[in-house]
């Protein structure tokens, strides 16, 4: 089901350009880098997102994903530099890669611990609070529907 949510949440930014502020495709030698830093291997429809759009936002929604190679000199929508930055500051585990902020303290992670079908689950995780209290609490399947849910939401 993923790649088919996935691929209408594509469609649904491609065609509200005046929505859509993306950074741009990035190349496969950049996200191996960011792979390598992280020690993630990204999959299925969040890898085409980064090869298609890079990190941004949709309408007010931001979307983290992979900007440049300075991974330490960055800031939001990198998701590379975030998840680099929480690990240090909050215990963020090196099984969650931060990929939306809702702006409270809650962050939603692709936890790739919980993988179906090349696709990481989607949870919460709360900024700040110890790991044993920490619920990651699931929002969604996987990233297409996550992302076709944010984008609807901007319609």
């Amino acid at each position: 089901m993923s790649m088919e949510a996935y691929n209408q949440a594509k469609k649904i930014i491609l065609s509200n350009a005046e929505l859509s502020d993306f950074v741009g495709p990035r190349s496969r030698e950049l996200i191996i880098q960011a792979e390598e830093k992280l020690g993630l291997k990204f999959t299925g429809s969040y890898l085409d997102f980064l090869l298609s759009f890079g990190a941004g936002n949709f309408g007010s929604q931001e979307i983290f994903g992979i900007i440049s190679s300075d991974f330490e000199n960055s800031s939001v929508p990198d998701a590379i530099w975030y998840t680099l930055t929480e690990r240090r500051e909050s215990n963020l585990p090196n099984n969650l890669l931060i990929i939306h902020d809702t702006g409270s303290d809650e962050v939603f992670c692709l936890d790739f611990n919980k993988i179906d079908n090349n696709e990481p689950k989607v949870v919460s995780f709360l900024l700040g609070v110890d790991l044993d209290k920490q619920k990651y609490e699931i929002i969604a399947n996987d990233f297409g529907d996550f992302l076709l849910d944010l984008v609807k939401r901007e319609l």
